[in-house]
């Protein structure tokens, strides 16, 4: 079904392409389920417009997939949520075969479609927020949404059909055999979530602000440019706001790397000691760990805390790169706890709090000890654990 154009709502097709060979996103996010690159054909009693196009290796895809509903030289827009190039790179093709159709963008999108895709301004039109465009019987509104993720991103809606066209807001990496979420299963939601956090957290701010302009509208269904379709939007608006609003949960998640099983043990002792305390504790090897999957489990945790041996006085290199990225995500849960063993000389915690303390997280007093862990060191891990949880429920009780 999803290699011809599917009418998602009266008059809306998705055109879009999927994409199960991709393996990774940003060369960052594993893509264990493939990705889509999701477009829409909008086709009014008198006009037809395109929302967004795919990334330009599946060109021939769209344009077959446009071709099956209307001929793609009769379009009179092309609407650009968003200039990057998953989502804009086929805009240079289409538009040298729909000659007489408008871009529809930003004002900064225009700019980066030009710099871009070398569309020259005279086949532009810059729209704001709360600017509408008539294709007689369907009625595009356009929605300002900067920073997400890029800054001229904004979102269009359909008024009629009651349809949000979101880009990659609500999106999720997932290649399914049905368009439709509910069709897929849960994995959707989990996807979504850890695209959330890859893509929107570091955004927060511009989240919070993008989810209060979309509660005035009345909206039926929620089309993204990644992952299926979303026809009981409910789901993926209330995960947004619970992510992005809603209470963080007593979760603790630990990320470490050991050399030769000391900061392993001590892990073990401080993870059943948090859990002791009815505190949820996620850990991560970073020796095998998908950092994807670590920065997913930062959407709700109220703490962070990081193992690590000292290496020639510092932190882990299999670490150090996972500190930087949260360093840099800003997850809400701002608390964090650093511990691990050390041979001749510590080191790690210093740098790990020298890294974090600036970018505005608390870095609790650590717990280094030298050599492998003794009965005593042992009940330090545990003291130590039992105290993280302690700040945790503080922190939530606040």
């Amino acid at each position: 079904m999803l290699e011809n154009a599917v009418e998602i709502t009266p008059g809306v097709y998705w055109v879009g392409a999927i994409d199960k060979e991709r393996t990774i996103f940003d060369s960052f996010m594993s893509l264990p389920y493939g990705t889509t690159y999701n477009a829409y054909l909008i086709q009014g009693k008198e006009k037809v417009a395109l929302v967004d196009t795919v990334h330009p290796e599946f060109t021939h895809i769209l344009l077959k997939k446009i071709s099956e509903v209307v001929n793609p030289e009769s379009l009179d827009f092309v609407i650009m949520n968003h200039a990057e190039p998953d989502h804009a790179g086929s805009l240079s093709a289409i538009l040298s075969v729909a000659k007489k159709a408008k871009l529809i963008a930003t004002k900064k999108g225009l700019g980066m479609a030009k710099v871009f895709y070398d569309i020259l301004e005279e086949k532009g039109e810059a729209v704001t927020d709360g600017n509408t465009l008539a294709l007689e019987g369907k009625t595009l509104k356009f929605i300002d949404a900067p920073w997400l993720h890029w800054p001229e991103t904004m979102l269009t809606y359909c008024v009629e059909n009651k349809a949000l066209f979101s880009c990659d807001f609500f999106g999720a990496h997932v290649a399914p055999e049905s368009l439709y979420e509910e069709e897929v299963g849960d994995i959707v939601l989990a996807e979504a979530k850890r695209y959330y956090a890859e893509i929107m957290m570091i955004f927060l701010n511009p989240v919070r602000k993008a989810l209060g302009k979309l509660e005035g509208l009345d909206i039926k269904l929620v089309a993204p440019s990644h992952g299926p379709v979303w026809r009981k939007p409910d789901r993926i608006l209330n995960a947004y706001k619970g992510w992005a609003i809603g209470p963080l949960r007593p979760k603790v998640v630990i990320i470490y790397v050991s050399m030769y099983g000391s900061t392993a043990e001590l892990e073990k002792s401080i993870v059943e000691a948090i859990r002791a305390e009815d505190v949820e504790a996620v850990a991560y090897n970073m020796l095998n760990a998908d950092v994807s999957h670590v920065v997913q489990e930062l959407v709700d945790s109220s703490a962070i805390v990081f193992g690590s041996p000292s290496f020639y006085g510092g932190v882990h290199p299999r670490l150090a790169s996972s500190v930087e990225l949260i360093r840099t995500i800003k997850p809400r849960g701002k608390l964090v706890a650093v511990f691990g063993s050390y041979g001749w000389g510590g080191g790690a915690a210093k740098e790990i709090k020298a890294r974090l303390q600036p970018a505005g997280f608390e870095v609790i007093d650590p717990l280094e000890i030298q050599g492998p862990p003794r009965m005593e060191s042992l009940q330090k891990a545990s003291s130590f654990g039992k105290t993280i949880a302690k700040r945790v429920k503080e922190s939530l009780s606040a």
